[in-house]
């Protein structure tokens, strides 16, 4: 157990009522996981407010209550610290209870629209291949070295990530790579950690759902880079014009990468097909598994942040020419002559980078098939540009489901046509079952084409009114286009 006045250290308090020194067991949140000697937050959310749960949290236990509002009448015995913020006092409380353990490893923070998990997941990689004990945060997956621990969240609440990192430290880990959402970021998921270094990949329209405005969104993200430390770097995509964006009012060391415009971290893409990406750093040709425009900033974010944290350049690029990229992210599937990519793009600007990295592949001989859908009850204004893109980048497209939740499937692909022109109705199929949809395009397709299923990547469910249903794209793919090259 904790002293309640050390967890409060560096906390922005407004008023304190009752005995600062009295132990607590735990910090929670949410009133039903409240124990004896617990301290409560109560964070307003988006759904609801933690204040209207404070009566519920005291009579369960919980001796100490954070919050933004003093309650109208304060009980006896119940220290009650009125704060700033209490989703930023939960994580700064979170670090102290668990010996802020960030501050005792390298922890390194990605952002962006797109390119978040396979960054992580490259640099993970990579310090694993180099003798590193190593911790990841990403949306696919939570890892202590090779231990996966499932993730619920592109970033856990702020006392799950302390956690972790503390589970982390435990396990001898120097290095942690972890992704920042913007939801996380704004919400202080994050707050607390000390970071060692921030990298920004890019910048496209998604989540406007929540945030509202694009300039909100990128806020966001830039909220990242303004709370750096001095000793930490700010690496940037110089070719994002947000890029330079992100470095005003950031203390940290300025440091950039990019392909077209002039950067600390530079490189040319000599040749990209299929079987993977040729680059030119520093007059050196390295080859590279992986694939795509975009897959060479990842690779470049990776390389220039290994670089600041005092690796060696050579060894890492020696290390990155053998490492796959995160799951979901264009996997390759060929069977029977036909190719199919699984591909995680849910955003207009991933979807574009997937179908012109194909396209600038491909021999223009064989059709490219591309199935895709958009979420249920998340930003609707991105469906018709979804729609849109799938269309003009492909020989047919075929809109489905992807996660409905709470909306009718073909609500939200009546959304989704929208953004198909009259012209290229022809070429466009609706199927909302997301199965029939990926057997359509295998019965469609020969020798040598391609296929495109985007949207859902690494996830392995559908989710239809509340209920998370088994579907895996790679899994359904495999199993179609077995049945259909063999009879």
């Amino acid at each position: 157990m904790k002293v309640l006045k050390d967890i409060l250290y560096k906390v922005s308090l407004i008023s304190t009522t009752g005995d600062m020194e009295m132990r607590i067991q735990n910090i929670v949140f949410d009133s039903r996981k409240v124990v004896e000697r617990s301290v409560f937050v109560a964070v307003p959310g988006t759904q609801v407010d933690g204040h209207d749960f404070i009566e519920v949290a005291i009579e369960k236990g919980a001796t100490v209550i954070i919050c933004e509002k003093l309650p109208e009448q304060l009980k006896d015995r119940i220290a009650y610290i009125q704060v700033v913020s209490s989703a930023k006092a939960m994580g700064i409380m979170a670090a102290n209870y668990f010996d802020n353990p960030s501050e005792k490893m390298k922890v390194v923070a990605v952002t962006g629209t797109n390119g978040k998990t396979t960054t992580v997941t490259l640099l993970h990689q990579l310090f694993m291949e180099m003798g590193y004990s190593v911790g990841l945060l990403s949306t696919v997956e939570n890892k202590i070295n090779s231990e996966v621990i499932p993730a619920t969240h592109t970033t856990p609440d702020s006392v799950s990530v302390q956690a972790l990192l503390r589970q982390m430290l435990d396990a001898g880990c120097t290095h942690c790579f972890m992704e920042a959402s913007s939801h996380a970021i704004v919400q202080e998921r994050i707050a607390g950690l000390k970071m060692a270094g921030a990298v920004f990949t890019n910048i496209s329209h998604d989540h406007l759902d929540y945030h509202k405005t694009f300039d909100e969104y990128i806020k966001a993200k830039k909220k990242l880079f303004d709370e750096l430390p001095k000793d930490a770097f700010a690496l940037v995509n110089a070719d994002d014009k947000r890029g330079m964006v992100m470095l005003q009012n950031c203390k940290g060391a300025h440091q950039t990468f990019g392909l077209k415009t002039p950067a600390d971290f530079k490189a040319k893409i000599i040749s990209n097909t299929l079987e993977g990406l040729e680059l030119e750093i520093n007059n050196k040709l390295i080859w590279f598994r992986m694939i795509g425009a975009f897959n060479a900033y990842n690779l470049l974010g990776v390389m220039g942040t290994a670089v600041l944290l005092g690796e060696d350049e050579e060894e890492v690029l020696r290390e990155l020419s053998g490492i796959k990229g995160a799951k979901g992210r264009f996997d390759r599937i060929s069977i029977g002559g036909i190719t199919a990519i699984v591909d995680y793009a849910h955003t207009p600007d991933a979807l574009d980078n997937v179908l012109k990295t194909i396209n600038g592949v491909r021999t223009g001989n064989e059709q490219l098939i591309t199935v895709v859908g958009c979420g249920g009850n998340r930003d609707k204004t991105k469906r018709p540009i979804m729609a849109k893109i799938a269309v003009q980048e492909s020989d047919k497209a075929i809109l489905t489901s992807d996660n409905p939740r709470f909306e009718k499937p073909m609500d939200i692909l009546k959304d989704m046509l929208e953004g198909v022109s009259p012209t290229e109705l022809r070429k466009t199929l609706t199927i909302e079952d997301r199965k029939e949809a990926i057997k359509t395009a295998c019965m469609l397709s020969n020798k040598g084409d391609i296929i495109l299923v985007a949207g859902k990547g690494h996830e392995d469910y559908q989710e239809i009114e509340g209920v998370k249903h088994h579907f895996d794209d790679a899994e359904v793919v495999k199993e179609l286009l077995t049945q259909f090259t063999q009879s």
